[in-house]
């Protein structure tokens, strides 16, 4: 009996360990997964003037993710949950890593950057915000003249950099899902918003160390180590200075990679937690699992996928909520995809500066709010009805204050020649292709084409495009700043707007609606306490009748 006991406290300590050690490793994943992911937001500006590309392709090359993402999503959603979930999740982290690789290649296969000749002079400007770029005034000179050069063809090098950011999008793809449907299926329901939470959290701190990344090698010149950079005549101030965005990837590559060892020695299942792990259950999990492969085999694995996908588009709710996300995913994609671009052109600020700025002063709200979040819904028990009130009036507010924004006012600085004189209830089973179709909706409508119509937009409120060797036209160098700001703040805004409409028809749904976890009306709890009373009266009459039987019977002996 003492032998039995300890062998199953073993057994809950090496699940406990074991449930630990996936939380850990999932939340490493995370980090890793979104410091690749904001290190190349941050870095589309550096790009944009490596290969001196417009805006709009530049979007492209950033949505390019998502493509990758979206031609795997539903699937590993709904398959992956059926397989080796750790083993799926590791091998798309070293996908990650391949793919962060090949993006840093075009660095050591292309010639040394060239810029532009541009003479910086002092000047005054009409702001009277401190929030506003310093004082200057650039007059713009042709690099050569173009009767003397030697026309060459346009790098495509920037090709690289879109397979590589595909192949990151398709490693990416089995994360998401398959770890979070992972702590579901294996955690307590009052722990799993608690262990998502520090999860999410890791999503947070990822871009914390991305963003730190970015900002050191946008400091650095790109061709550091092959050139002098005592004679250099930009610093990172300059509209043309180009950083070291090579670097940053290799570091993602190579972080991808180890995060995705521990996931190899994970088991394919745990017990779930809360139930008590004597030998019996075990056993009796063990057989229930072996009988569920069975079935798979003799059934198929696709048996249940039309009808799990017919259950979620027919529920209201669940498509609201997509239509959404979608909407909103819009605003921010272009918010975030664009920001450094946006705060180097409206205040002045270097790619380093504005990128640390980003991460400190946006990101640890965000990571405070993932993680009281899932604790004040452990802890008040807050319902699905509750979390949607809460999500929406705190958007709401949040929305509202953004408006502030546009009061952030900033001149277009003086350029000689241009702008001076001279010119929610889905059922448990449903939950990992739930997240995959949500996932797989808001990027084909979201993350793919946002960044692309988006930065067609602000390629719109250029004023002067950067040239080549013989006058052809390279990367924007100055904007707008009246209609990038209009464009930058506007859209986002009406499309958050229009979001709205969905979010409250949402609320009103569920106004009506008995979901699982709460409580009762005083009438059905009565209904089923009379149930409850006559069947154990029933029983207690069964019970008293096989008594009598039974002395009877004795009796008769």
């Amino acid at each position: 009996m003492a032998e039995n006991e300890k062998r199953i406290k073993t057994h809950r300590i090496r699940c406990l360990s074991k449930m630990k050690m996936f939380l850990l490793a999932i939340t490493c994943a995370f980090v890793s997964k979104t410091l690749s992911g904001s290190y190349m937001n941050s870095m589309l500006t550096q790009i944009e003037r490596q290969f001196n590309i417009p805006t709009s392709l530049v979007g492209f090359i950033n949505g390019s993710f998502e493509i990758g993402n979206l031609l795997l999503i539903i699937f590993v959603s709904y398959f992956g949950t059926k397989l080796h979930r750790p083993i799926l999740i590791g091998v798309g982290c070293v996908v990650m890593g391949l793919g962060c690789f090949l993006q840093s290649l075009p660095h050591f296969l292309m010639e040394r950057y060239e810029y532009e000749s541009t003479v910086s002079v002092s000047g005054n400007l009409s702001s009277n915000s401190f929030l506003c770029m310093e004082n200057g005034t650039q007059i713009i000179r042709p690099t050569e003249d173009p009767s003397e050069c030697v026309k060459e063809v346009k790098s495509l090098m920037w090709m690289y950099v879109l397979v590589g950011n595909i192949i990151r999008g398709i490693g990416e793809t089995p994360i998401m899902p398959l770890g979070i449907s992972y702590i579901e299926d294996f955690a307590k329901s009052e722990n799993s918003p608690l262990y998502i939470g520090f999860v999410e959290t890791g999503a947070i701190i990822g871009p914390l160390f991305g963003l730190s990344l970015a900002s050191f090698c946008a400091n650095v010149y790109v061709d550091t180590g092959s050139v002098n950079t005592d004679d250099l005549t930009i610093t990172p101030n300059d509209t043309r200075w180009v950083g070291a965005w090579w670097f940053g990837f290799l570091i993602c590559a190579g972080v991808n990679v180890l995060t995705a060892i521990p996931f190899f020695f994970l088991p394919k299942w745990l017990p779930k937690e809360g139930l008590k792990n004597n030998a019996d259950i075990i056993k009796n999990d063990k057989e229930e699992k072996q009988r569920e492969e069975v079935k798979k085999k003799k059934d198929g694995i696709t048996k249940d996928f039309l009808p799990f996908m017919k259950s979620l588009l027919c529920n209201p709710v669940y498509m609201l909520f997509i239509l959404i996300s979608i909407i909103q995913f819009n605003a921010f994609v272009n918010m975030f995809t664009f920001m450094p671009k946006y705060l180097e052109q409206q205040h002045g600020k270097s790619a380093s500066d504005v990128i640390f700025l980003i991460g400190i002063y946006n990101l640890p709200p965000i990571c405070i709010g993932y993680i009281a979040g899932g604790l004040i819904m452990k802890k008040f028990k807050i319902t699905v009805k509750q979390a949607a009130h809460i999500a929406c009036w705190l958007s709401l507010t949040e929305y509202l204050l953004h408006f502030l924004c546009f009061l952030m006012i900033c001149d277009n600085s003086s350029v000689a020649g241009i702008t001076t004189t001279y010119k929610g209830c889905i059922k448990p089973e449903e939950k990992s292709l739930g997240v995959g179709l949500h996932t797989f909706c808001t990027r084909v409508f979201a993350g793919i084409p946002a960044p692309i119509y988006f930065g067609a937009l602000v390629d719109s409120t250029c004023l002067h495009w950067g040239t080549l060797k013989c006058g052809e036209s390279g990367a924007c160098r100055i904007y707008d700043s009246a209609n990038f700001r209009y464009i930058y703040l506007g859209l986002p805004a009406a499309l958050r707007g229009l979001s709205y409409i969905p979010a409250f028809l949402i609320l009103n749904i569920l106004k009506n609606r008995h979901l699982p976890g709460e409580n009762a009306s005083s009438g059905t709890i009565l209904t089923e306490a009379k149930t409850t009373k006559k069947e154990n009266e029933c029983k207690d009459m069964d019970q008293n009748s096989k008594v009598l039987n039974d002395n009877e019977l004795k009796t008769k002996l």
